[in-house]
């Protein structure tokens, strides 16, 4: 597809209203007095999805490679402001060279201005991004400071420095695929939030996403009439067998209605949007699949994002927790675990939206803590019978607790040991300090989650006067 076959196929028939069809570029080195196409290279405008109006534009690759200048640039900045202004979500479709090269500096400002809209538009209205082609040099940052990127496979690419430039000056021969591919960008550089197979995948995927959130930060996300739940909520009760956090997921939210976000990217923790009775939710689920559910860095910098992206539009986190500990190591050490971590810690503080949290099996550690705490600030704190809340797991605490003891003691002693133990961490023990709310059943999940968040609806907290906090980047 081209730029304005994508728009086409994205935005409901007949809808797109275009501005800045006719503008020029003034520039005239080069001899680019010659070569003036009208539109610049970006078609922009607005349409609707779905009846919802959003604010769009598309680079088109056939001009100049994509590649922005001051028009170009300016009619961006128009549609950026048009949306702020507006309060409508905000598309961009990317496929875009970078700095117009015959343009000097007026393209370079121009670029700067793109990014300072988006830097306004951050958490004022959603900004999602898809990479149709090639995204080069400071072109990059403007995806890379919305709130989502889509990215076609085998396609999309992004790039701060070409590989034509990289094998001039560093010496290294490498592609654009291999420098910026897609698959990269989500599981490597954690850029991407979605592969798509094809561009149709990938606009199919923005009308997708765009349902669950709402056109800017003063409105709440639709509600959509609800649909019964599918499958069963049972996991095994001993913390050491594994289970599919999905199938847990599946039973809570309405039939077919989670749409997961950067999967393929530190699978170990789980975020996406579903819906609980027709309310949309974003949920942070621990994965006992991978790493047993242990959070590292990558897995909390994931969750930090999503938490604060939720929060910003008014979408409720509902946290499934089942969690032994952060990951230990060496290299989760040096790669920035305690700051990373920080993140997730700071995000889920910060966050005024409702949180519900349900504690599923284990709850260990310092990862307790981050994993929608009541002391952290959750509305609610429930869990299931089989939970375990604790700084350690039975087997580790006896061993830390009675390691002088357990050189001379006999089985039956080791067993009232470990019983003894297990009454600290039990769900009941944490109920009766205040910390869990309430101990439910499995079955009743769902029915009691619907009812927190129909009470906390309205929820309005208020925040210290301060200019802006600082989270740990």
């Amino acid at each position: 597809m081209d730029a304005r076959e994508r728009l086409d196929y994205l935005l409901d028939s007949d809808s797109f209203e275009e501005i800045g069809a006719q503008a020029i570029h003034r520039a005239t080195a080069f001899g680019m007095g010659e070569k003036r196409v009208p539109g610049d290279g970006l078609i922009a405008g607005w349409g609707t999805i779905d009846g919802r109006e959003v604010c769009v534009f598309a680079q088109d690759e056939k001009v100049f490679g994509g590649a922005l200048g001051e028009v170009h640039g300016d009619k961006m900045c128009a549609v950026m402001e048009m949306a702020v202004h507006m309060g409508r979500p905000l598309i961009g479709l990317y496929a875009g060279a970078g700095a117009r090269i015959q343009e000097g500096a007026d393209s370079l400002d121009a670029i700067a201005r793109t990014l300072r809209w988006n830097t306004q538009a951050s958490g004022v209205v959603p900004q999602i991004s898809a990479i149709m082609g090639p995204c080069a040099g400071g072109n990059a940052y403007s995806p890379a400071l919305s709130d989502f990127i889509v990215m076609v496979d085998g396609q999309g690419k992004m790039f701060v420095t070409g590989p034509g430039v990289l094998r001039d000056v560093t010496g290294e021969d490498t592609t654009q695929e291999e420098l910026g591919g897609a698959h990269l960008h989500l599981a490597t550089a954690g850029s991407c939030h979605y592969v798509a197979p094809s561009e149709q995948e990938a606009l199919d995927w923005i009308r997708d996403l765009l349902d669950y959130l709402p056109n800017n930060c003063h409105a709440l996300p639709q509600l959509h009439s609800a649909e019964p739940a599918r499958g069963d909520l049972a996991v095994p009760t001993s913390p050491e067998v594994p289970y599919d956090i999905h199938e847990v997921i599946a039973a809570l939210v309405d039939a077919q209605d989670f749409l997961e976000i950067q999967a393929g990217r530190a699978d170990n923790i789980v975020c996406g949007f579903g819906r609980v009775n027709g309310q949309p939710v974003g949920i942070v689920a621990n994965q006992p699949l991978v790493l047993a559910g242990a959070i590292d860095a990558a897995a909390a910098e994931k969750a930090a994002r999503f938490t604060r992206t939720c929060d910003a539009f008014s979408i409720p986190l509902l946290y499934l927790v089942d969690v032994p500990g952060f990951l230990p190591g060496t290299d989760e050490e040096h790669g920035g675990l305690v700051r990373r971590g920080a993140k997730l810690l700071y995000a889920y503080a910060e966050a005024s939206v409702p949180k519900i949290t349900v504690v599923l099996r284990k709850a260990y550690g310092g990862a307790y803590c981050v994993m929608g705490s009541q002391g952290l600030g959750a509305d609610v704190n429930l869990a299931w019978p089989t939970a375990e809340i604790a700084v350690l797991g039975v087997d580790s605490a006896v061993r830390f607790i009675f390691r002088r003891e357990l050189e001379d003691a006999s089985p039956a002693e080791v067993k009232r040991l470990r019983d003894e133990y297990a009454e600290i961490l039990s769900p009941q023990a944490a109920a009766e300090n205040g910390l869990i709310d309430a101990v439910i059943e499995p079955h009743s999940t769902r029915r009691t989650i619907e009812r927190y968040l129909r009470l906390l609806r309205d929820k309005k907290v208020a925040r210290p006067v301060r200019k802006h906090g600082n989270i740990p980047l």
